[in-house]
């Protein structure tokens, strides 16, 4: 392991890598719903440890969701993809459950929701 790899993010570091993994998990969509997943609600959390590594805790609309095998693997590798991020583990959580308030006010809206 090189001196870089052993050494911590700092708490502004940590947040940066965050803002990089929120942007990647925007490109990742619900094919039934035109709207990324971060902006439908489903990541319900995003943490960075000072090693680098990321967990996401995400849910999906329905446990019968039909991306409910390839959704969580899309969000785990897009935000592998960000800069700074050692490794990354989706954690699929059903409690709270999924509802159209946790969706941003511009997906209500696009939804016509509002």
């Amino acid at each position: 392991m090189s001196t870089d790899d052993a050494r911590e993010l700092s708490t502004a570091e940590r947040e940066a890598v965050r803002e990089r993994v929120i942007e990647e998990l925007r490109t990742v969509y619900d094919p039934e719903i035109p709207i990324d997943i971060y902006e439908l609600g489903l990541v319900y959390e995003v943490e960075v440890k000072p090693d680098g590594y990321v967990l996401i805790q995400m849910t999906l609309t329905s446990p019968a969701c039909p991306v409910a095998e390839t959704l969580p693997g899309e969000a785990e590798m897009r935000a592998k993809g960000a800069e700074g991020v050692k490794d990354v583990e989706v954690e699929l959580v059903w409690d709270p459950p999924w509802g159209p308030s946790r969706m941003s006010e511009a997906a209500r809206l696009q939804l016509g929701f509002m």
